[in-house]
């Protein structure tokens, strides 16, 4: 479990020699969470990269004939050479993105920490402040939680995302067994085209989780390293 506390006083009665405080930290992100993170950070990068190969075998979404390509996307910025191998790393890296989010979901609910990340109707009116403060350089809300409004909102967004790219990935990759998953999704076609924008929606929220990151600077990145945050902005207790 997350949260727990600790703060290392230098000698002195407390203080250092430059009258400053001691360390506060907090347990942040358990092993599971980090684990997850950056299994999840991997397979993404091989999903992509060898969903474009696959993409790039048939560029378009609409008749194969007369075909009408939407983009050429560089060979270069893809993975698996040819149709054939893209499949490989694909179905591969599928079955550990698979198996490393029912493991995180799995995680998430039965040890509480969910309560963490969840975006809840209470965090509805926070949303906006942080807007203003991370795109308009307005001010800073005050922190009292470990995620505020906005990174709740994105984290809860990206895991139903990753949901449906589950989904409209079984519904291509199987469209007979699951016909009716398909069928859903108005076909094929349109589960094919989902499951492009559903990546694309996804690399948008990396974008914005990175940016993040730096923002929040060097202690909030070694947090999903060690699970310790050093002097974090919010009271943990």
């Amino acid at each position: 479990m997350s949260g727990a506390v600790v703060e290392i006083e230098p000698a002195n009665n407390g203080k250092s020699e430059d009258g400053g405080k001691g360390i506060r930290a907090v347990y942040e992100h358990p092993l599971p969470v980090r684990l997850c993170h950056w299994v999840n950070s991997i397979s993404l990068f091989v999903l992509v990269g060898s969903g474009l190969q696959i993409f790039r075998a048939f560029p378009s979404f609409g008749a194969k004939i007369p075909q009408k390509d939407l983009l050429h996307w560089p060979k270069s910025l893809a993975i698996g050479g040819w149709l054939g191998g893209a499949l490989q790393w694909h179905l591969t890296f599928m079955w550990i993105y698979l198996a490393t989010g029912l493991f995180y979901l799995g995680y998430q609910i039965f040890s509480g920490n969910y309560r963490q990340v969840l975006f809840l109707p209470r965090d509805i009116p926070g949303v906006w402040p942080m807007v203003k403060h991370y795109f308009f350089f307005g001010a800073k809300p005050a922190v009292r939680e470990a995620y505020n409004p906005l990174q709740k909102h994105a984290y809860t967004t990206v895991v139903g995302l990753g949901i449906l790219s589950v989904f409209t990935g079984l519904a291509i990759w199987k469209p007979v067994q699951f016909s009716w998953l398909a069928w859903l999704m108005g076909g094929f076609h349109w589960a094919r085209l989902w499951h492009f924008l559903i990546m694309w929606a996804i690399l948008f929220f990396v974008f914005g989780h990175l940016v993040m990151v730096v923002l929040h600077g060097w202690n909030n990145f070694v947090s999903m390293l060690t699970g310790w945050k050093k002097d974090p902005e919010y009271d943990p207790r």
